[in-house]
């Protein structure tokens, strides 16, 4: 199978559901991972530019520890609105992917950027199949399902599907450690240790079912269903 995680920021994936798209490359599956912004705000002493492209640099470290690919929208950091530019490049980067499956934000989730990412991708899962919505890559040959992955903290949200990743956490945290620059950020604006942080809520996930850690998510619910059935997560 292709899987494909939307994150909205360079880290969002690696935080959110990293553990289970390392199950699923454990498998043989097809990872590739889009990041709709450039974090290009993220630093309290680097220009724009310099944070960018560090934080550039840091996703496709991430992405190689799973052989993943990395597809790189890079609208600015704070500014993802739902508009027709935008709308047409998550055409063209799930069109990339060609996904059977794909793991989104939740509308729920505390950030803006999160929120508005997770709805244009939603809101795209049809579009990409429509042939007279021309992007450089051919359209898409059939509609993929969608899971909304949790919210960082897991506020808001109420899981209806677990992954036990404890087989694969170790992975997890080393993606998540890849991207220094945020810790770095993070640790300066909330005083956060980032990658505990992580290792709280997937403890507090994998509580849920008996587990070490675990990944939670929703099944977006909408017509139609891919070969009228749902794929299961792994």
């Amino acid at each position: 199978m292709k899987i494909l995680a939307i994150g909205a920021h360079p880290d969002d994936v690696e935080f959110l559901c990293a553990g289970t798209l390392a199950k699923y490359a454990r498998h043989g599956d097809e990872i590739s991972i889009m990041v709709a912004t450039n974090g290009n705000v993220g630093s309290p002493t680097l220009s724009r530019e310099e944070i960018a492209s560090i934080r550039h640099e840091e996703a496709q470290a991430s992405a190689d520890i799973l052989g993943a690919k990395l597809i790189w929208i890079g609208i600015d950091d704070e500014f993802v609105f739902s508009t027709r530019e935008t709308r047409m490049q998550f055409i063209e980067g799930i069109r990339q992917a060609d996904p059977d499956v794909m793991f989104v934000h939740s509308p729920t989730d505390y950030h803006p950027d999160h929120r508005a990412a997770g709805q244009i991708a939603i809101d795209c899962r049809i579009p990409v199949t429509v042939p007279l919505i021309e992007t450089l890559h051919t359209h898409m040959s059939q509609v993929p399902d969608v899971y909304m992955m949790d919210t960082v903290g897991g506020l808001s949200f109420e899981p209806e599907r677990f992954v036990d990743v404890s087989d694969t956490f170790t992975i997890k945290s080393e993606m998540l450690s890849r991207h220094k620059s945020q810790a770095e950020w993070l640790k300066h604006i909330y005083g956060m240790e980032y990658v505990e942080f992580m290792s709280k809520l997937s403890q507090q996930r994998g509580q849920s079912i008996g587990v070490a850690h675990a990944e939670a998510f929703r099944r977006v619910l909408m017509y139609p269903v891919r070969n009228g059935r749902t794929t299961e997560l792994p």
